[in-house]
């Protein structure tokens, strides 16, 4: 990676840091705070966000046909994703430790808790459960995938990849053969930290 590499991802790491303190900050201007995982509000907040709630009957009037109907086909969703979280947890498990890999924390990725907003219906509520469950094992998924790249494969694409995981900029340039076999050790060695 060449100095100005570093530069450029020093740079956004730092907005991102500057990014997650803004979000903070419109938290608190909500009335918002996090205590022990757990989102809270400052007093008055919450009686103000059920006033806000819709009763399902009204909640389903106003939703549209294609939301209705198409309902059933994003929650089949749920079978294949609970597959998915059982393998990616077992492929975990058995290889990381195998290949001394430290462990993705699961918690870490698959976070609920939207569903306690008080503005929010019974069927908001397990929407919002449905996304963060799905969003959140995508996230851990990744994670995993990173992970077992930079231990197999540290090399970028020749190809411009969209969204790429954070790992994935200190791996070696395609096309770097003294560069992989010189320091394949290490970035395995990373891991195990």
């Amino acid at each position: 990676m060449t100095e100005r590499m570093h530069e450029l991802a020093n740079e956004i790491l730092h907005l991102q840091g500057e990014l997650d303190r803004e979000i903070e900050n419109r938290r608190k201007q909500l009335g918002a705070a996090l205590t022990d995982r757990i989102g809270e509000f400052e007093h008055g907040v919450v009686a103000q966000h059920r006033r806000l709630k819709l009763n399902l009957g009204r909640f389903l009037v106003q939703s549209s046909f294609l939301t209705t109907i198409t309902a059933p086909v994003i929650y089949s969703l749920i079978v294949p994703l609970l597959l998915v979280d059982i393998w990616i947890s077992l492929f975990q498990a058995i290889c990381f430790r195998a290949y001394g890999i430290a462990r993705v924390q699961r918690a870490d990725y698959i976070v609920f808790g939207r569903q306690h907003l008080a503005y929010l219906n019974s069927i908001e509520a397990v929407n919002c459960l449905f996304c963060a469950y799905a969003n959140g094992l995508i996230a851990y998924v990744r994670e995993i995938g990173s992970r077992t790249e930079q231990y197999w494969c540290p090399i970028k694409h020749a190809l411009r990849i969209p969204d790429a995981h954070l790992r994935y900029y200190e791996f070696l340039e395609y096309g770097d053969a003294d560069g992989y076999r010189a320091r394949l050790t290490d970035f395995r060695d990373k891991l195990r930290a």
